[in-house]
């Protein structure tokens, strides 16, 4: 039976700034080829090393790879690139440019009635931690399919849970620390559909400060099942590690329609009670979409969107998607503003009264703190927008149909504020919702439409949709 080697990632999405062109060793070029021939299907034939510029295999693998996640699509080994291949991983190849995947019908279970069995346990939790992360792992599938899983406690069962160190009985070795947390086997005979465990890992329940065993679990049990990696960053497949709250945890609808594909819905569904509401990840090419923020990071576009940011480079037309709790692990898990105060060198993100600042994806000491620590009124519950003004160095804070003025040099509000938006921006009556600064103009958003708009005059130049900088990349 073919077997794949299949992990779950840590996803701590770093971040690279406006920087030289990195000089890469032969090692690093050594490196990044393998990746390609591990991954992406890169042939012999392709040369000894990785070559910048022309057309050849390699700048074309490198270049699938870069489009499967998001990246500037150079076709060149750029130091993204190389951050992204250095990330622990899994082994299955990314060769599928898709939402969710699958094994095909072939590696599918023939029947909807499965078992488990648990052989060993972690010394990083209870008994009753890991049985109770393992149960409601194969209660995240059992209900969105006909798939029910009883667990037998001796002989071999469909599929078998163990954790385990470095040679552990697979010929899949696993890696110490990090790396490779787990892998799984498609559907089949033997060891088909089994799932390991990494026990040098440090496992967890509940807490975001190892990694949580029925996320890591869940993944798996997706593999067990007969799914392979999507592309989506918000489905639960997708290759890299992420933090959600188990007790919240809702199988996102990518990840629904892979599972539903192979063995159909849930029969049990009561027709009667409403359709339940599966999370899906944000399209930019979603002309109605309103965003929640939007903000510069040395010379990159963060476009904000429930739980998720595009960071858009300007001589790129495909932005990178990312949970924001993947690239700022500190983060809310979602925010009302956010902007960049470049005296401070840091992204300042708000989220109902209190604020956030991460320097590169470090959370700066003292926070997050009170949004009155800036010298808002109490009364102020949440800031709907955030726009800085780097000639004048002041910060914008929209709040309903009133604005405030921050001086980042004092540190302190200016007199004679608020303000009425619509005294200053002439035109703009209705609800900021994101804004921010490029180019000498200011951008605000408010719902689905971008109003530009020139901080000297306040007078207004273009209202344009609010995609104009976020490009559609579904040609």
């Amino acid at each position: 039976m073919k077997t794949f080697n299949l992990s779950i990632l840590l996803s701590l999405a770093l971040a690279v700034y406006c920087v030289p062109v990195p000089q890469f060793t032969d090692k690093d070029e050594n490196f990044a080829k393998e990746y390609l021939y591990k991954f992406f299907n890169l042939t012999e034939e392709s040369g000894p090393t990785v070559k910048r510029g022309g057309i050849s295999p390699v700048s074309k693998k490198l270049a699938e790879m870069q489009r499967f996640f998001g990246l500037q699509i150079t076709g060149t080994l750029d130091a993204d690139t190389m951050a992204m291949m250095k990330k622990p991983r899994c082994g299955v190849p990314d060769t599928n440019i898709a939402r969710y995947s699958t094994f095909g019908n072939n590696f599918k279970w023939q029947t909807n009635s499965l078992t488990y069995r648990i052989e060993n346990y972690t010394p990083d939790m209870s008994v009753a931690e890991v049985d109770d992360s393992i149960e409601k792992a194969l209660q995240v599938w059992a209900k969105v399919t006909p798939l029910r899983f009883t667990r037998i406690y001796s002989g071999t069962a469909d599929i078998m849970i163990s954790f385990g160190r470095y040679a552990h009985g697979d010929y899949y070795p696993f890696d110490g620390p990090d790396g490779t947390l787990a892998h799984a086997f498609a559907p089949g005979p033997n060891i088909g559909g089994d799932a390991h465990f990494d026990d040098d890992e440090t496992f967890t329940f509940r807490s975001n400060t190892g990694y949580v065993l029925f996320m890591v679990a869940a993944h798996e049990f997706g593999h067990s099942l007969g799914l392979s990696h999507s592309d989506d960053p918000g489905a639960l497949m997708y290759p890299f590690y992420s933090y959600r709250n188990p007790d919240t945890f809702v199988l996102p609808w990518d990840d629904v329609n892979g599972i539903q594909s192979l063995y159909g819905p849930n029969p049990e569904t009561d027709p009667r009670e409403p359709r339940p509401t599966y999370p899906t990840t944000p399209d930019a090419c979603d002309s109605t979409m309103v965003l929640d923020a939007v903000a510069t990071l040395r010379g990159e576009l963060l476009f904000f969107k429930d739980s998720f940011f595009w960071r858009h480079y300007p001589q790129s037309s495909t932005p990178q998607q990312s949970l924001i709790i993947n690239f700022w692990p500190n983060a809310p898990v979602s925010i009302d503003s956010a902007y960049e105060s470049q005296l401070s060198d840091s992204v300042l993100l708000f989220k109902d009264r209190r604020v956030w600042a991460f320097r590169g994806y470090d959370l700066v000491q003292g926070y997050p703190k009170s949004i009155s620590s800036f010298g808002l009124p109490k009364t102020v519950k949440k800031v709907s927008a955030a726009l800085y003004d780097a000639d004048k160095g002041k910060t914008l804070f929209f709040v309903d149909s009133n604005y405030y003025s921050y001086d980042e040099a004092t540190k302190k509000m200016d007199e004679g504020f608020p303000k009425r938006v619509d005294e200053t921006f002439s035109g703009l009556t209705s609800k900021v919702t994101a804004a921010f600064q490029y180019r000498g103009f200011a951008y605000i958003y408010s719902g689905p439409y971008m109003y530009e708009y020139s901080l000297r005059s306040g007078r207004m130049f273009r209202v344009l949709k609010n995609n104009y900088f976020l490009p559609c990349t579904n040609y």
